[in-house]
């Protein structure tokens, strides 16, 4: 007897899990019950397996009842939404599939699908009407009616389906928050953006959009107010400061800049693309607005100005010149400009230009780079063209694996990465043309600020660079900064002790600087007995009016150490000994043999002053004069064995923590133990890998730094160090892909392994130079070194040693492919770390295995070896291990057809890797969880899979995109459809 007809339902998850049929709601049952549906609904048409609805209902302790309670939660819910269904019958909304079931919706009968198919239309809209697809986006964060799936318990909803859908609804703010911002109508998302920042507080980019929306909507007291906000919260709840997308869009709102978008892609301007002020501009043509793919997914434009100086003042005249440089009516408008600003140390060059660029950095849309050169360092550490190049690249998105070899073909990448875009360059500090050649931008609408004591003359000759010469302030400039600085009456109030004042100091900014500093800190002294101070401290600041005086920095700089207190002075020496272009206060208590707490004042004393600066949160420099001066009085006033012994403990900082870091990223290397840290060193604790990560990525620089100078020494403990230390750095450089860096820093490593004549040191040294060989495809070097590093650890008896050599062999088998060849060598690593008892290395090793043993068919084999692995790594903790695994279970249940088992071990390695943040192998999981859809018939899953890895890997710029995009043209049945 055929059923009567029944009015269709509707269900909501986006909020509350509700049924409704009509103007009724349904009452779907308990909480248990409420959690079954919500999780075949973010399921949205896909079935979902016995064992997983079992896994959210009870977790890891089912009852032996878990499998009929499901049963009889399937039939009310049958009956629920087809009253008179015969009991038994599946009817039409709640099927049987795959071992598991698959509730039926459509957009017109799910909010989550009508939500999912908004932003499809929106993909598709974004090209030809930027306007119609926001209309859809705000549309769809419209059905959002409260946290997905509420009143559903905590732990059903950490399922990784219920995370996917709460990431989809940020992806979608994001892009939202990106057309609105270009719109000019920030209003439509500002609430929704407000409740999200709510929700994750501690979201750094949400947050970095909530502040430009703010801003963009005129209130700007509100976003400064809510960055303080996070900035706090950062600070108390994890102890770190704001990072990139904070502080670039606290940057734009103290600018003022509204149209700088969220930093999820590029915007489009409103220059003409010469440089001209924003507001003499003629209308700029439509832009075709990118895919929403490229907003979503593209890194935000580079912001890596230095902060501005807020009391900029007494260069109006040459401030004036460079912005008519940089403008429309410039000689040679449409080309690159390149102006080089010459002049004496301390003269304000650095000062100019940073204040120059952020003027104009309204009109280069698509980022403002800004390198320090280093060309007259005291310490003589110029920067390589190469590595300036490379973090250029880095900071434009262009992954590591796609950096060429040679500074030649680096520079020819820049420039194309370059073409056709409006990006700031600024080169501070260059030595010569050489140095600056590689890096100077071919496209036109860049502009290149070069600043250095050289005159440059080639790159006015082959470049066509315009030259600005800077000259010491005249008596009116003198004045006027010091009345900036000390407030207009007290200078007018002693008139001939400021000329004397400005006189001493010969008119240069650094040390006018110094003295205001000094004067300002004890506002009741009279300028009299400032000058007088001055004036009996011999001597002038002549040495300066030569261009190559680099070393002398005068009695004012004399003078403002005396200033401070002892302790002060004794740093202030001291940190000239750092081989970085930067050092964080933990390096300064190092250097000083002083805890952390004590050193924070003394070095407060120096910044006070202007005898260093804090250019970042967290981060201080020298001006080279200042480190030329106290590089002169380190060497007056403290002994060799002083020196030497605060070099010892500054290598030790950096390679204890390094250390640490080391065993967090990589818990089954096997790196030396670093011998015992001497008096005074207090290492940086890191709590977890991600501050692991964190540490090592802001002392990047100075670690390669570090691992140079402690082998230069050649000091035979120190050259040790600068082993060691290179080696702790090898799971930083390869997770990150700085394998250029890592083959700088192991070559070193070698060359000094071999110089202490160590058998044990220069097999790692082998080991470790290979390894980072083959990862920049240059294996003809790699395997013989790897070779003679194995037969030199059999020699020495050291079988750790020997089973990750095999394990590394066995990677260069793999790239050559000899899949045979790489599970023998990874087995006889396993029966050494077995022998050995190493666990975690065993437990990588068993999944290197088992995936190897899946490559070759043996898919049984691949499974028992790989849950063995499982196990051991979760006891560990061994996350990144953990989603390799799971990774290779699931390609190993895939191939013996277990479709819904690949597909949640997927899931698992998928969750895992987003909490780690590695996109790429996330894109390469999500390729192969498309395929598993595919051969389950289920075509849009798989379109969803790899159009999501598409976004992360055109973010990458990786060339595995094309890969993707044709899977996608297949599907859709036309070439190029996305």
């Amino acid at each position: 007897m055929p059923l009567e007809p029944v009015e269709p339902v509707r269900f909501t998850v986006l909020g509350a899990v509700r049924v409704l049929r009509g103007d009724a709601e349904l009452e779907p049952g308990g909480p248990q019950e409420r959690a079954f549906l919500a999780l075949l609904l973010v399921a949205a048409g896909r079935p979902v397996a016995l064992g997983e609805i079992v896994d959210v209902l009870w977790g890891t302790d089912p009852p032996h009842s878990a499998v009929n309670v499901v049963r009889r939660h399937v039939g009310s819910l049958r009956r629920l939404l087809e009253p008179g269904l015969a009991a038994r019958a599946e009817g039409r909304w709640l099927l049987r599939e795959a071992g598991g079931y698959r509730l039926v919706t459509d957009a017109g009968s799910s909010d989550l699908v009508r939500f999912r198919a908004l932003g499809e239309e929106a993909r598709r809209s974004a090209d030809r009407s930027p306007a119609r697809a926001l209309e859809l986006l705000t549309t769809a964060l419209s059905l959002w009616q409260g946290p997905l799936a509420a009143g559903v318990p905590q732990r059903a909803r950490a399922h990784p389906l219920f995370e996917a859908v709460d990431r989809e609804r940020s992806a979608v703010l994001r892009r939202a928050t990106d057309l609105a911002l270009r719109a000019g109508a920030p209003d439509l998302v500002l609430d929704e953006l407000r409740t999200a920042a709510a929700r994750h507080p501690l979201d750094e980019p949400l947050q970095a959009g909530l502040l430009l929306a703010l801003t963009a909507a005129g209130r700007r007291p509100e976003a400064l107010a809510a960055y303080e906000a996070v900035r706090a919260r950062l600070a108390e709840e994890l102890g770190i400061d704001p990072g990139a997308h904070l502080r670039e869009a606290h940057d734009a709102v103290l600018r003022e800049m509204p149209g700088t978008g969220t930093g999820t892609g590029t915007g489009t301007g409103t220059g003409n693309g010469q440089g001209a002020p924003a507001q003499a501009a003629p209308p700029a043509p439509p832009q075709p607005s990118p895919s929403p793919s490229a907003l979503s997914s593209a890194l935000p434009p580079p912001a890596q100005l230095p902060h501005d100086i807020v009391g900029f003042t007494g260069r109006r005249a040459e401030l004036d010149e460079a912005i008519a440089l940089s403008g429309a009516d410039a000689p040679g408008a449409g080309t690159v400009v390149i102006s080089a600003i010459g002049g004496m140390a301390g003269i304000g060059k650095t000062t100019l230009a940073v204040h120059w660029a952020h003027r104009v950095a309204d009109r280069f849309p698509d980022g403002q780079l800004y390198v320090n050169l280093r060309g007259f360092d005291p310490s003589g550490a110029v920067l390589d063209p190469g590595e300036a190049v490379r973090g250029f690249l880095d900071a434009l998105g262009v992954p590591p694996e796609r950096i060429p070899h040679g500074v030649d073909a680096q520079a020819a990448l820049y420039r194309g990465v370059l073409a056709g875009r409006r990006v700031l360059v600024v080169l501070d500090n260059a030595r010569d043309t050489e140095q600056v050649r590689p890096l100077l931008p071919a496209s036109p609408g860049c502009l290149a600020i070069v600043t250095s004591r050289d005159e440059l003359a080639g790159l006015v000759a082959a470049h066509g660079a315009r030259s600005l010469t800077l000259r010491p302030f005249d008596a009116v400039q003198a004045r006027a900064f010091l009345e900036r600085r000390l407030g207009a009456e007290r200078v007018a109030a002693e008139p001939g002790a400021a000329d004397e004042i400005s006189e001493l100091c010969a008119g240069l900014p650094l040390a006018l600087a110094c003295v205001a500093a000094r004067a300002a800190a004890h506002p009741h002294f009279p300028l009299a007995s400032v000058a007088a101070e001055l004036r009996e401290a011999h001597g002038s600041l002549d040495a300066f009016a030569r261009t190559d005086a680099s070393v002398d920095v005068g009695t004012v700089f004399s003078w403002s150490t005396r200033a401070v207190s002892p302790a002060a002075a004794r740093l202030f020496r001291l940190l000239a000994l750092h081989p970085g272009p930067d050092f964080s206060l933990p390096a300064a208590a190092a250097l000083a043999g002083l805890t952390v707490r004590r050193t924070r004042p003394l070095l407060a004393e120096l910044t006070g002053l202007h005898l260093v600066t804090e250019h970042q949160p967290g981060r201080h420099a020298f001006h080279d004069l200042l480190r030329a001066h106290a590089g002169e009085l380190v060497h007056e006033r403290d002994t060799a064995a002083d020196r030497a012994a605060a070099l010892e403990r500054l290598h030790h900082h950096y390679l204890h923590t390094a250390h640490a870091a080391d065993r967090l990223l990589a818990p089954n290397a096997d790196p030396l133990p670093p011998p015992p840290a001497p008096e005074g060193v207090h290492p940086e604790a890191l709590a977890d890998d991600d501050r692991a990560l964190a540490w090592l990525t802001a002392e990047h620089a100075v670690l390669l730094a570090v691992v140079e100078s402690a082998a230069a020494s050649r000091h035979p403990a120190q050259e040790r160090i600068a082993c060691q230390l290179a080696w702790s750095l090898e799971p930083f450089f390869d997770r990150r892909g700085h394998w250029h860096d890592g083959l700088a820093a192991q070559r070193t490593a070698l060359d000094a392994a071999r110089r202490l004549a160590d058998p044990a040191l220069e097999a790692r040294g082998l080991r470790g130079l290979a390894r980072v060989e083959g990862r920049l495809g240059l294996h003809v070097r790699a395997v013989p070194r790897l070779e003679r590093a194995l037969d030199l650890f059999a020699e020495l008896g050291d079988d750790t040693g020997r089973a990750h050599t095999h394990r590394s062999l066995g990677w260069e088998c793999d790239q050559r492919g000899d899949l045979t060849g790489a599970l023998r060598h990874n087995q006889v690593a396993l029966e050494l770390f077995r022998a050995l008892g190493d666990r975690a290395a065993q437990a990588s090793v068993l999944n290197s295995v088992g995936w190897y043993h899946a490559l070759l068919g043996e898919y049984r084999h691949a499974l028992t070896h790989c849950f063995e692995a499982l196990t051991m790594l979760q006891q560990l903790g061994d996350r990144y291990g953990q989603a390799a695994t799971w990774d290779s279970i699931a390609y190993a249940h895939h191939h013996l057809g277990r479709h819904p088992h690949a597909l949640l071990g997927y899931r698992n390695a998928l969750a895992l890797l987003r909490d780690l943040g590695v996109p790429y192998v996330e894109a390469d999981i999500l390729v192969r969880v498309g395929d598993t859809h595919l051969a389950t018939g289920d075509h849009e899953s798989a379109r969803a899979a790899w159009q999501e890895a598409l976004v992360l890997l055109r973010g990458l710029d990786h060339p595995d995109a094309e890969a993707v995009e044709a899977r996608l043209a297949a599907r859709d049945g036309h070439a190029g459809a996305v």
